[in-house]
C-alpha cells in the first residue's frame, strides 16, 4: 500500500527544560518514517535545501522526487514547557510543487503556507482518501516571527478525516469541543478527531468514541501529533476499521511519548504501537452525539 505525504520537511531548534537540540523533523518526516513502520510505502512531497540531511530519507527508502530547493529549509524554534509549546518561524523554503500520483492514501499536513489553494484542490480532486491535519493552514506570523493561530475559511469538502486540537478547531469552526467535531462533520468530514492533551476523540456518524493516554511526565513532545495521524492513517486504510485505527494511533502517540527520545529518535515499533493498541482497545469509550 501506498500513502503520499504533502507537508515540508524541517530542522526545529527544540528547547526543553534549558537545553537546546538541533534535530530534522517536520510532517514530512514524522508522518513518512512511521508510515514505513507500517510497511507502506511513501511519496513524499516537500522542500529542502542543501542544508538538510536528505539521506535519511533515503534510508527509509522514502521517494521525494522534486524536493530540493535553492532556498534553505523550513526552520522553527520550539519551546517546549510540558504539553504546550510555542513556536517561532526562523526560515521558510519554498511552496510544494504537485504531480498527481496513484496512492491508497493522501496526507496533508502543513507547516506553514507551503501548500497553495490551487495544489490542495488538485489534492482532493485526485484523492481516493484524504486525511487533513490543518495546523500550517491555520498559522500567521507576527513582526518577531512567533507563530499564532488565525481564523480560516478552510475548504473541507472531499476531505475524509481531520485531526485537530480545541484552538485550532475554533479557527475554523466555533462551539463546544462536541458542537466543534459536529460543525467539522457537517463539512463533510467523515473521521473528526480532537486531541485535547491527553483525551482523545472521534466522531463517526452519531458517536463519539474516547480515549485517553496515560498521565505520564511528557518530554518532547514535537512530531507526536503527526505520528498519531500517520498511525491512525495507516490503520484505517489497511484494516478498514475506525476503532482500530483510532487505538493504533493513541497507542503510537504513547509510545513516543515513553520513549523519552527527542525529534525523530522518538518514533516507535510497530511491535510496540499494536501492544499499546490492544491496550486501548478494551479501553474505549463511546456515547451518542
Amino acid at each position: 500500500m501506498k500513502l503520499a505525504v504533502f507537508s515540508h520537511c524541517a530542522i526545529d531548534t527544540i528547547t526543553i527544560d534549558n537545553y537546546n537540540y538541533e534535530q530534522i523533523g517536520g510532517p514530512a518526516c514524522y508522518c513518512g518514517i512511521t508510515a514505513r513502520q507500517f510497511k507502506f510505502d511513501v511519496d513524499l512531497f516537500t522542500k529542502f535545501g542543501s542544508d538538510f540531511p536528505k539521506q535519511y530519507l533515503t534510508e527509509y527508502k522514502i521517494n521525494f522526487e522534486n524536493s530540493e530547493s535553492k532556498k534553505n529549509t523550513t526552520k522553527f524554534a520550539i519551546s517546549i514547557n510540558g504539553s504546550d509549546r510555542t513556536l517561532k518561524l526562523e526560515n521558510e523554503c519554498d511552496l510544494l510543487d504537485y504531480s498527481s500520483v496513484d496512492a491508497d492514501g493522501h496526507l496533508v499536513s502543513p507547516i506553514y503556507h507551503e501548500i497553495s489553494d490551487d495544489v490542495f484542490r488538485k489534492i482532493k480532486s485526485d484523492s481516493n482518501f484524504l486525511f487533513v491535519d490543518p495546523q500550517g493552514f491555520l498559522r500567521q506570523k507576527d513582526s518577531q516571527n512567533n507563530i499564532a493561530l488565525k481564523k480560516t475559511n478552510l475548504d473541507l469538502s472531499n476531505v475524509n478525516a481531520i485531526k485537530v486540537n480545541p484552538d485550532e478547531a475554533q479557527q475554523i469552526v466555533t462551539g463546544s469541543n462536541d458542537e466543534m467535531m459536529l460543525a467539522l462533520q457537517k463539512k463533510g468530514v467523515e473521521y473528526v478527531l480532537l486531541t485535547d492533551k491527553a483525551d482523545v476523540s472521534l466522531l463517526v456518524k452519531n458517536k463519539v468514541y474516547s480515549i485517553t493516554l496515560p498521565n505520564k511526565q511528557i518530554h518532547d513532545t514535537t512530531g507526536v501529533g503527526d505520528i498519531f495521524c500517520s498511525a491512525f492513517c495507516c490503520t484505517l486504510l489497511k484494516e478498514k476499521d475506525f476503532l482500530w485505527a483510532l487505538c493504533f494511533a493513541g497507542g503510537a502517540a504513547q509510545a513516543a511519548l515513553e520513549s523519552r527520545n527527542v525529534g525523530l529518535q522518538k518514533i516507535p515499533r510497530k511491535g510496540t504501537i499494536q501492544t499499546n493498541a490492544c491496550y486501548f482497545y478494551n479501553l474505549v469509550k463511546f456515547r451518542d452525539l
